[in-house]
């Protein structure tokens, strides 16, 4: 938080910023506030900390920090929010593990007259006591009345010393590469900026204006822009000022978009409303501009000269005719922001030496209607696809209105924001009428042509867009101008986006009234490491101090796909504080390793994919390092390259051992089947996106070729095995640890190997320890993601829509090594069945060896992409038969006591008892009528409705990871120290632990500590994955616990009231042994992929989701309005825990079904084809809190009991994760429901993920054909579909 005085309204004003983006140069004179200043875990916590760890919203916490300083900084500028407000603060902040629920529930007991909404038991408010913790605990999972209360007079006062420093003096900072100048006056600025002009030209020294470095930043750090001045004009008055005339609004060029916010919102509320329509149009923009946090910063005229080609707000500044004052140190000058301003990328006729002072906004006329338009992949905090200004004057006419001037000014169709001038001139005198539409949709097309190749891509969606954003204009004007109210049909067109307030409920089932309340299991505890979560004192892997002697390591990357080099690093070792270059030749043992060792530790001669390392520049600094790396040179060979899975198949080119598994007789099926149905089906890749980057700290011991490998990741035995086997040293002489990572999701299961190998030889090599932590692209270009995958399938069914026979055949994109492909398809292949009993089936796989980098685990293994195609089957054969797709689904459940195509039974099988209290629970019956019936009244608007079930097999499918180990020590003082081979990244593995030792024990859980997870303390741990950790660990943890309880038996049975202190002090002393090792194995697990048959998986999990959207047609763009979901997971250990998980795996799944498209480019001049285009949070969007559905229910079935896992309980962390492909069927039915209206039926394609660019062109209308039929199908494409 930024905290700075207003010596005019002697006010201190606080706001949340984003540290990343923040120049210490910037903050002299402001006081900063982080979250370790405002409470602590050790002392007193701040109630912006302790309610989200208590409401349960804090689990792998890497994210947490920064929800809890939007949060107090809310709080510090608004005491008594709305919860309107609330949820507005975090439009910055990124969960990826909550679903966000558990936070904004948290922390809505801030708001004003707060209700959780009948959350409490028996549908009453938890502060009516209806949270009250009976003989059965708690039914709800957080109490609110237990919070300490916010006090605002008890925080941090301003310091006095800055108020001193009120009007700032000018300052100038000079580093050793960087200037930095901060005028307090236009006359200073203007004479920095005459010695430091602005150059656009390269090889010209680049200077530049700075204020919120939103934009420079980001240069800066991820696009290797080097500028030598910075000059920062936020003290510069005239920059700043907000004034009324008689014209319009005079903004200064610095003042930020909340400034401009505020005041905009604060005129439109005093002034007539036919003049403030400008106004409105920029507060419509607004409301999608970034986060809060950028808002908070970012200078409007920062927006303007950036001159981007998808800026928000320039489409409507040029569309308004707004004026743009100039000034040099000789002139001054006034220019009208037109077509003539923007004259290339990124570049204006603003001339070197001249700064933008202000700019004027202005008021419109008696019936000027002005509105802006934006689509982005995500509705907030996203760059835009293409957005508009739209301004037209009209003249009283009958029977039309005509026009009197027109200005259309669009974004995302150029490298500029560009006008349609031929529409506009067009339209002049033109009346207002459904004709002058045809005629300017026709027009736009010719004004604003886009090639394929167009960098963005998405050709026809974009044209689309813009004949669309004319369509709601047109309506809009219309519904203002007309005597007669728009068609129902159509009246939803004009409106704005409104959302409302999140709400939700979550249902479990209570322990047992004679459960003793000292035993937790069962209970919602709240996450062990919430509170340090919160108060940023949890340690990750980079928090470890620097220690004496380290190095930083820079990595070389290849940036071609598939080619023999040779590498140069002699620019880079001449670097002052350079230490050294390591790449393959420097690789003491082996240099080829990975899961399969089909991988290289540094690429030898030859890259497979792009993102792969070649070399480790070791430096003094972080950003020395990674500067160094970019002068690496690398000469290329080019060779062929393999991108895609039809490439893959068009070449042949696949992993060997195919996978299959069938029942029946599939090919005498089909030809005996009353119906026969093809089809695809295609799931996209999905970048793991957790919170904490790689990141590795290796440290040599200095004897005995020992070394410490602090890592974060989900696989320390390999981290172990593999470092040791390129350092050529025995396993023993290497201990990889961890305490947390910020979130894995099965990205560091194995792909953190690539990293700590290659740092361990670096360190090695230096004999000093070495650090590295990714940043976000470099992450997502080298660490792969979940499997791409088609499936293609012919089926056979009856006309009641029974299936009789299934053969499908699935294909992953593996990637340029096998890593885990293997066993990914071999879930894929088993998991395809989904909740259905197919007769007779036969499911195969292929994996294909593509040149991406490896794709690997992720949450679900290949199950989510193998359940995917059947859902598709039922769609399909719903549409074919015309039969809702539910009917379709229920006639083909399983069974209890069913098997499965591989032989496997099914007990206690619980998908029809699922399905049916989640039918009842979400009214779909009811709903089911009024989506149909809100569809018949409107055209461009439509809703759909969709049940999902999911079935869930639980168990590592490579049987010999189906163990695990703890070791337990009780000290002489009760103190019990827990170790056990799993790690936590946030799912709360840790804490169940704790809680299945207190129930075996019977002591509280306070007495009981987990401090890390090490090879040294459990040997050989398989990886924390596969939803298994709980049930290995759990029944490891009870073997420790059983061992000692038999040990301190003749003590209990002797002197049962003495207490847990006393029976281990008599053990102490009679030389009893107070540690235990303990071990647990899966049994009855095996299977042979000969034959096909076995018994792979220890269990079965089931769910259903129920969710209903509501689309726009004419964008693309959804809303997911409800998701009702209920999940089977036993006997909870910890409900809150296990709902949370559910929440984020649904969240995760909602992503990786509709919004998360990893994009690679197809290359041209300046791209090489298969290079990633998505790598980072500016182009990959994973679900925001304003994504989530706007009601969000989720219940734990009860009774529900398994004798397969510790104390009756089931995996919970993947399971739920393919009950949000509810909401892409949802999607799939209101497309429908639209294509249907065009008289289109029959089946159609959408791909997964349902992007709002794949939605709006599978609702066929007269603007995606004319988009369509303006595209040259024959010219080559700006993506390759991966």
């Amino acid at each position: 938080m930024v905290s700075t005085y207003d010596p005019k309204l002697d006010q201190v004003q606080h706001q949340a910023v984003n540290a990343c983006l923040a120049p210490l140069c910037a903050v002299a004179g402001l006081a900063i506030t982080t979250v370790e200043g405002i409470g602590s875990a050790k002392t007193a916590l701040h109630p912006c900390q302790e309610r989200i760890a208590r409401a349960h919203g804090s689990q792998c916490g890497f994210c947490t920090p920064g929800f809890v300083m939007s949060m107090y900084s809310l709080l510090r500028s608004n005491p008594g929010p709305t919860e309107e407000e609330i949820e507005g603060a975090f439009e910055g902040n990124l969960c990826r593990c909550t679903g966000y629920r558990p936070i904004l529930e948290g922390y809505k007991t801030f708001a004003k007259g707060y209700c959780c909404g009948g959350a409490g038991r028996d549908g009453k408010c938890c502060l009516d006591g209806a949270g009250e913790e009976t003989v059965e605990g708690p039914s709800v999972l957080f109490d609110a009345r237990q919070f300490t209360p916010l006090d605002p007079t008890q925080e941090p006062i301003f310091p006095a010393a800055l108020k001193l420093q009120v009007p700032p003096k000018p300052l100038a900072i000079r580093g050793p590469r960087v200037q930095w100048f901060r005028p307090t006056s236009l006359q200073q600025l203007l004479a920095l900026r005459e010695r430091f002009p602005h150059h656009n030209q390269r090889g010209k020294p680049q200077y530049r204006m700075v204020v919120g470095n939103t934009e420079i930043g980001i240069e800066v750090k991820f696009k290797g822009a080097f500028y030598e001045v910075l000059i920062s004009p936020s003290q510069v008055p005239e920059l700043n000022q907000l004034q009324l005339t008689d014209e319009g609004l005079l903004v200064g060029a610095a003042v930020t978009i909340t400034q401009l916010e505020h005041k905009l919102r604060e005129l439109q509320e005093t002034l007539p409303e036919h003049k403030t329509r400008v106004f409105a149009a920029l507060l419509e923009m607004l409301r999608w501009f970034a986060g809060q946090q950028i808002r908070n910063v970012s200078a409007v005229g920062g927006n303007i000269i950036n001159a981007s080609p998808i800026s928000d707000l320039n489409p409507t500044f040029m569309a308004a005719g707004t004026k743009l004052n100039l000034a040099s140190k000789e002139s001054q000058r006034t220019i009208v922001m037109d077509s003539s301003f923007f004259v290339h990328y990124k570049q204006t006729s603003l001339l070197p030496n001249e700064v933008l002072v202000s700019f004027l906004v202005p008021f419109s006329r008696e019936n000027e209607f002005v509105y802006s338009y934006k689509q982005a992949r995500r509705r907030e905090d996203d760059i835009a696809i293409v957005n508009a200004g739209m301004r037209v004057l009209l003249e009283p006419s009958s029977p039309h209105w005509l026009v009197r001037e027109c200005a259309l000014s669009y974004g995302g169709m150029s490298y500029i924001t560009v006008a349609a001038k031929k529409t506009q001139q067009a339209l002049l005198g033109k009346p207002w009428c459904e004709s002058t539409l045809n005629e300017a949709c026709r027009l736009l097309l010719e004004d604003l042509p886009l090639a394929p190749d167009a960098p963005g891509g998405m050709a026809e969606y974009r044209l689309s867009l813009v004949t669309s954003f004319f369509f709601k204009f047109y309506l809009s004007v219309l519904s203002r101008v007309s005597a007669q109210p728009l068609p129902p049909e159509v009246a939803s067109v004009p409106e704005l986006f409104t959302r409302e307030l999140v709400k939700s409920s979550q249902g479990f089932q209570r322990v047992p009234g004679d459960q003793p309340s000292s035993d937790v299991v069962g209970r919602p505890m709240m996450h062990l490491s919430a509170l340090q979560q919160a108060t940023g004192e949890a340690r990750y892997m980079d928090d470890i101090p620097h220690i004496q002697g380290e190095l930083y390591a820079g990595l070389v990357l290849s940036s071609h796909a598939h080619a023999r080099f040779t590498v140069d690093a002699s620019r880079a070792l001449q670097m002052e504080g350079v230490k050294g270059f390591v790449s393959a030749k420097d690789v003491p043992g082996s240099n080829i390793t990975g899961p399969n060792m089909d991988e290289e530790v540094f690429a030898d001669g030859v890259v497979t994919h792009f993102g792969q390392i070649v070399g480790v520049v070791l430096a003094e600094s972080q950003p020395l390092a990674q500067r160094a790396a970019q002068t690496v040179s690398i000469t290329y060979d080019d060779l062929p390259s393999v991108i895609t899975i039809e490439d893959a198949i068009a070449a042949k080119q696949f992993y060997p051992d195919k996978r299959t598994v069938a029942s029946g007789d599939v090919d005498s099926a089909l030809s005996a089947a009353e119906h026969t149905l093809e089809g695809q089906v295609h799931v996209g890749g999905q970048d793991h996106f957790y919170l904490e980057t790689q990141g590795c700290l290796a440290i040599p011991k200095g004897e005995n070729g020992e070394m410490e490998i602090i890592a974060s990741t989900q696989g320390l035995h390999r981290t172990q095995t593999l470092a040791a086997l390129a350092l050529n040293v025995p396993a023993n002489r290497i201990v990889a640890r961890v305490k947390r990572i910020g979130g894995g999701f099965g990205g560091k299961e194995t792909r953190s190997f690539y990293l700590s190998t290659a740092i361990a030889v670096a360190a090695h090599k230096a004999q000093v320890p070495v650090r590295i932590m990714l940043d976000r692209n470099e992450d997502m270009m080298t660490s792969g993601g979940r499997h791409p995958f088609l499936g293609k399938y012919k089926a056979g069914f009856t006309s009641e829509g029974r299936i009789t026979a299934l053969d499908l055949q699935l294909y992953s994109n593996a990637g340029a090594s096998l890593d885990l492909s293997r066993g990914v398809m071999e879930r894929a292949v088993t998991h395809a069945d989904n909740a259905y009993s197919f007769p007779n089936v036969r499911i195969s796989g292929l994996v294909c060896r593509t040149n991406l980098p490896s794709n690997t685990a992720f949450r679900g293994f290949g199950g989510p992409q193998g359940m995917m195609a059947s859902e598709q089957l039922m769609d399909d054969v719903a549409t074919y038969l015309g039969i809702p797709p539910e009917k379709v689904r229920e006639l083909n459940f399983y069974q209890d006591g069913d098997a499965t195509p591989y032989g496997q039974e099914l007990p206690r099988c619980h998908i029809r008892r699922c399905w049916s209290e989640l039918s009842t629970k979400s009214q779909f019956t009811e709903r089911r009528i009024k989506v149909d019936e809100f569809n018949k009244g409107s055209r461009w608007k439509k809703r759909g409705l969709a049940l999902v079930p999911t079935k869930y097999c639980l168990a590592f499918g490579a049987p010999f990871l189906n163990q695990g180990g703890a070791l337990l020590h009780v000290y002489t003082d009760g103190s019990v120290l827990l170790t056990h081979g799993g790690m936590e990244m946030g799912q709360g593995l840790h804490t169940k632990m704790v809680q299945v030792c207190t129930r075996c024990l019977g002591i509280p859980p306070e007495k009981i500590h987990i401090m890390e997870t090490s090879t040294d303390t459990v040997p050989n741990a398989s990886p924390t994955a596969a939803s298994s950790s709980s049930d290995l660990y759990g029944m490891a943890v009870k073997d420790c616990c059983d061992q000692l309880m038999e040990r301190l038996k003749p003590y209990k049975e002797k002197e049962p009231k003495a207490g847990w202190e006393h029976w281990v002090e008599r053990a102490y002393f009679d030389r009893v042994n107070l540690s235990a090792q303990g071990f647990y194995r899966t049994p009855d697990i095996y299977f042979n992929w000969d034959t096909g048959k076995g018994k792979l998986f220890s269990y079965f999990s089931y769910g259903v989701g129920c969710s209903e959207v509501e689309v726009d047609t004419l964008t693309g763009d959804f809303t997911v309005l409800r998701t009702d979901l209920m999940m089977d997971v036993g006997d909870s250990l910890n409900p809150a825990i296990d709902i949370g998980q559910v929440e984020g795996a649904f969240t995760q799944g909602l992503g990786l079904f509709t919004l998360e498209q990893c994009v690679y480019l197809e290359g041209n001049q300046r791209t090489q084809r298969g290079q990633l285009f998505t790598t980072g949070p500016g182009t990959y969007k994973i679900p925001s809190c304003s994504d989530v559905p706007v009601e969000l229910n989720v219940s734990l079935m009860n009774h529900t009991t398994n004798p397969k896992a510790i104390f009756s309980s089931k995996g919970v962390g993947e399971p739920p994760l393919f009950l949000a492909a509810s909401v892409f069927f949802a999607i799939r039915d209101a497309i429908t429901a639209a294509r249907t209206e065009r008289g289109l039926t029959g089946i159609f394609k959408l791909d997964s993920p349902a992007t709002c660019e794949r939605i709006r062109m599978a609702c066929v209308d007269q603007f995606t054909e004319q988009a369509d039929s303006a595209v040259n199908k024959e010219a080559k494409k700006w993506t390759i579909d991966v």
